[in-house]
């Protein structure tokens, strides 16, 4: 029970963790200052953006700005970097809340298998005399494996909402990511293109 106690300790530490940290998140997400951001690209007012955003911790935004601070080098490359590194935080401690759900299961059957195997180790020792005894340490036993799928269901439940806020999360990083592309790609075209209205054949 010591080892599913560690456990229980482990596995709900890092669930509040990852609760605070989707929290302070969802708290810092501005949508529509996102989509004045772009708006503000598609006009070519760099300097704005650069005011709009200042103090902004929305990761999003922050994501956007890497790229509009690299885009005459590498604009997609700097959100990639960015992004991932971004995807990385929200993936912290994932690793070892999965690694709760899969040990504290096994733990409660070996602790059973150990305690049915000392009550049949009595049931050697005193015959069929005590019985009641028997019993008795292999429900006992059976607490282990009652204890460790407590452990183990509920944490399921939340890493899986977890991953999910993780998929959102790259599903918006990539959307206005490119949105941002091609603001910037059109918005590049259209300062090359010959004041006549096109090039000539």
């Amino acid at each position: 029970m010591y080892p599913l106690l560690a456990c229980s300790v482990i596995a709900l530490t890092v669930i509040i963790e990852r609760l605070l940290f989707w929290i302070r998140e969802d708290l810092r997400r501005n949508p529509p200052l996102v989509d004045e951001v772009l708006e503000l690209c598609r006009q070519g007012q760099w300097e704005t953006v650069r005011e709009k955003v200042s103090g902004s911790k929305d990761y999003v935004i922050r994501i956007l700005v890497t790229g509009i601070l690299h885009r005459e080098f590498s604009m997609v490359k700097a959100m990639e970097s960015a992004g991932a590194e971004k995807v990385k935080e929200m993936r912290r401690y994932m690793s070892v809340l999965d690694s709760m759900i899969t040990v504290a299961p096994l733990l409660g059957i070996f602790g059973t298998v150990i305690g049915i195997i000392s009550s049949f180790d009595m049931l050697g020792g005193s015959g069929i005399e005590n019985p009641q005894a028997v019993t008795a340490g292999i429900a006992q036993a059976l607490i282990t494996t009652a204890a460790g799928l407590g452990i183990a269901i509920p944490s399921v439940f939340l890493y899986n909402y977890f991953s999910s806020r993780v998929e959102d999360a790259v599903l918006a990083i990539e959307k206005y990511g490119t949105s941002l592309e091609i603001v910037f790609e059109k918005l590049t075209q259209k300062l090359i293109q010959p004041k006549g209205g096109g090039y000539e054949d």
